[in-house]
């Protein structure tokens, strides 16, 4: 979608949220109003009203709206005083509040930290509403297709996001250019609620979250276990082909090794309190980077050593506030595949290609063939010089170009001590989900000291790679979830094969056909309980196992079993041989049925 497009997306979406907003005034006179911006695929505006809303109350006031559209009010722009500004919205204290930011420099128009005062404030106006706006909008009410627009959801919302502060209501809706792309987006709104990750890790058994262990803090089952093991496996696998070595670090470390990291200054806020260690005190980890780099700090280092590639599972615990925790995709505790690559200078972009490739390399094993890539740039809070990160964000450049990647730029997206290139896959129905992370670092070399003796006999401080590939395992995880719609190909599934016997007679056969399946190192189970063919299968199907192997009076005599796929698909009697080579082949491969 091309800017100017997105631009009037954009002002479509702004102008039906201030349509919403006079509507809820209608309904609720009384009512005070909070921020209503344009977001992807839609709008929001928070409000704080007398009683809560009720599916009833988006109905009336999407007619409410509809009049509104339908009157083809203009939308008016004026600049006003602040002092105009505060005797117009009198009765609005959050807008006052909003005001005084604006006024006192703490914010500008946009909402960001602000640094001048601002005497004049922009409003829109249309019919009988008028806020404190910056724009744009529409030319009038009546452009809004006024059967392309849906109001979806309330929740909650602290006014700022500060948790001290009241709870407004904030009503979500969607609004397009045609009731056609209206349609198609409710659409996929409506399969990404049937393949939601928590809905079917339920559904499936796969995990939990448990309110007495704490929020944010997954429990893996059996079954979701036995998937994060079998990726772990690949992953160790791939990682030892690919010229990495193993390494394990500690989960706890003393206050002056994130001190020296820069974690102590620069991520305080996302690292819980610290604990009392014989009068010590300790911190656990929020990232493995510092203990990877001790490792390398252990002894000297020859330039002839270099590049070293250290990967690790490596759990770390950061604060989240409970309100942003969702699922396995925002937690407080998870497990990244963390790999920091020590090299010389004339080796880093080498390097980051090499990553890039297998990380590609990996993601299409999952079955991930679209992907978004973005160069996250310098944030605001940052450790080094200007001048050191400008050089870092040229090599990653460059890295980039040097393969004809095409990329967008994520301004300030990178982390405190160096910028990266974060690659995005896209799932079946298009959403992106974050997982690889390639961030160049030049920060922690610098303030741990590191050192390696080059050609010349001198000590030279050496340049370090971090990366992940899939990102944290829970929210890979939750990622797969959803793109397979828990329909996980064969080699992912916890139980590839569930053998149904037709009757009891029939159980000591389904036992001799698991035994040989076993010994080919499939993932089964028998169900060999009393209930009905039918209702077997169905639960199979439901548990989304890929195959159904039915045993009944014609496969114990020839030795065969009849072969029903997940998807309904009946494959007819099979000799046990060669199913055993059909599933294996599925394996092999990483594909579906």
């Amino acid at each position: 979608m091309g800017s100017e497009q997105e631009g009037q997306l954009d002002r479509l979406r702004h102008s039906t949220a201030h349509v919403m907003a006079e509507a809820v005034l209608e309904i609720f006179p009384e009512g005070k109003l909070g921020f209503g911006p344009p977001i992807e695929n839609g709008f929001y505006y928070d409000f704080d009203l007398p009683r809560s809303l009720t599916i009833e109350d988006l109905a009336e006031i999407e007619e409410r709206m509809k009049r509104i559209i339908e009157g083809d009010y203009p939308f008016e722009h004026r600049e006003i005083s602040v002092e105009e500004a505060r005797v117009l919205f009198a009765n609005q204290p959050y807008k006052l509040d909003q005001i005084d930011r604006l006024a006192s420099g703490q914010e500008d128009e946009h909402g960001e930290a602000g640094s001048e005062p601002i005497s004049t404030l922009s409003i829109y106006s249309h019919h009988n509403f008028t806020d404190l706006c910056r724009g744009p909008h529409l030319e009038r009410t009546g452009q809004i297709p006024v059967d392309a627009f849906k109001l979806l959801s309330v929740a909650g919302a602290y006014w700022r996001g500060d948790e001290h502060q009241p709870m407004l209501q904030r009503i979500y809706g969607t609004v397009w250019e045609t009731k056609e792309q209206l349609d198609d987006y409710l659409w996929r709104l409506e399969e990404a609620a049937r393949r939601d990750h928590r809905k079917l890790g339920r559904a499936l058994d796969l995990f939990s979250v448990q309110d007495l262990g704490g929020p944010g803090l997954i429990c893996w089952h059996p079954k979701g276990a036995r998937i994060r093991r079998i990726i772990e496996e690949f992953w160790y696998q791939e990682h030892e082909r690919g010229g990495y070595e193993i390494v394990y670090t500690p989960h706890i470390g003393r206050a002056e090794l994130w001190n020296v990291s820069g974690h102590l200054d620069f991520y305080r806020e996302s690292m819980y309190a610290p604990m009392d260690v014989e009068g010590q005190e300790y911190f656990i980890k929020p990232m493995n980077c510092p203990y990877q780099i001790l490792i390398y700090k252990s002894r000297r280092r020859s330039y002839r050593e270099l590049p070293l590639r250290w990967a690790e599972l490596g759990t770390v615990y950061r604060y989240e506030r409970s309100g942003v925790l969702h699922g396995l995709l925002r937690v407080r505790g998870f497990t990244i595949d963390d790999a920091h690559i020590v090299c010389r200078p004339d080796q880093v972009e080498d390097e980051i290609l090499g990553v890039y490739d297998f990380s590609l390399s990996m993601l299409r094993a999952f079955g991930f063939r679209d992907f978004a890539i973005y160069l996250a740039t310098r944030p605001d809070k940052f450790v080094g010089v200007p001048e050191r990160w400008d050089q870092a964000q040229r090599a990653l450049e460059r890295a980039l170009e040097a393969q004809g990647l095409p990329y967008e730029i994520d301004e300030g997206g990178g982390a405190f001590y160096g910028p990266k290139i974060d690659i995005k896959v896209k799932d079946a129905l298009g959403r992106e989900w974050q997982t690889t992370t390639i961030q160049f670092d030049f920060n922690l070399p610098e303030r741990f000291e590191m050192t390696y003796v080059g050609e010349d006999g001198q000590e030279h401080q050496p340049y370090m790679v971090h990366r992940a590939l899939l990102g944290s395992l829970e929210r890979f995880f939750g990622a797969l979830i959803e793109h397979y719609s828990g329909a996980f190909p064969v080699w992912l599934a916890p139980v590839q094969v569930v053998l149904i016997p037709i009757a009891d007679r029939h159980n000591a056969y389904a036992y001799e056909v698991a035994a040989q399946l076993k010994a080919a190192r499939l993932r089964l189970e028998v169900n060999d309980s009393g209930d009905r063919m039918q209702a077997k299968i169905r639960d199979a199907q439901l548990e989304k196992v890929p195959y159904m192997l039915i045993l009944g009076d014609r496969e114990m005599e020839t030795g065969t079993v009849a072969v029903r796929l997940r998807n309904g698909q009946d494959l007819g009697d099979l000799a046990v041989a060669d199913f055993v080579v059909m599933a294996q082949s599925a394996i092999a491969e990483k594909r579906d049925l």
